[in-house]
């Protein structure tokens, strides 16, 4: 099972948080400034895996990757594979560049709703349901046109639309 996922620049200041078990605010927050403290502390030529015992307990590890000014991180237990898990930063990864045309951290700041959107079509309740990009695009534009059309619907009050159609 997928424990958390965190996105944080290279100063550590998170830009998406997401914990698929109960934490308390305080637990999330030590953990995301431990996590920070292990990563930027790593040489680069060194393995992308480590150890997360200290953070979550027995049996948990961390991937993550490093990208131009982000962090994309995933701590998980036992039960899930570390090539998996570090394949599926990437399909995160490859999915917000053709969602955003080479994500950046402003991408990420400004547009909190649509990454969280993205996250959940990979992974929800710490499973992994796609693995796809193109099939996560396909279903991220559905959920785009859908918001789209509800708000255009709402956009014009019913009084307006029965004064329209005499």
């Amino acid at each position: 099972m997928i424990r958390a996922v965190l996105v944080m620049n290279t100063q550590g200041k998170p830009r998406l948080a997401k914990f698929y078990e109960f934490l308390p605010v305080e637990k999330q927050q030590e953990i995301i400034r431990n996590v920070f403290a292990v990563l930027c502390s790593r040489p680069e030529h060194v393995s992308n895996f480590v150890d997360a015992e200290s953070f979550f307990g027995p049996d948990a590890r961390l991937v993550y990757k490093h990208f131009a000014t982000l962090y994309f991180v995933f701590i998980f237990d036992g039960s899930e594979n570390e090539l998996a898990m570090l394949d599926l930063i990437q399909v995160f990864v490859e999915t917000l560049d053709k969602c955003f045309r080479n994500v950046c951290e402003l991408d990420v700041v400004f547009n909190y709703s649509k990454m969280h959107t993205i996250l959940d079509e990979i992974i929800f309740g710490g499973q992994v349901l796609e693995t796809s990009s193109t099939e996560v695009m396909k279903a991220v534009e559905e959920i785009s046109k859908l918001e789209a059309a509800s708000s255009a619907i709402n956009l014009v009050p019913k009084s307006v639309s029965s004064w329209r159609s005499r």
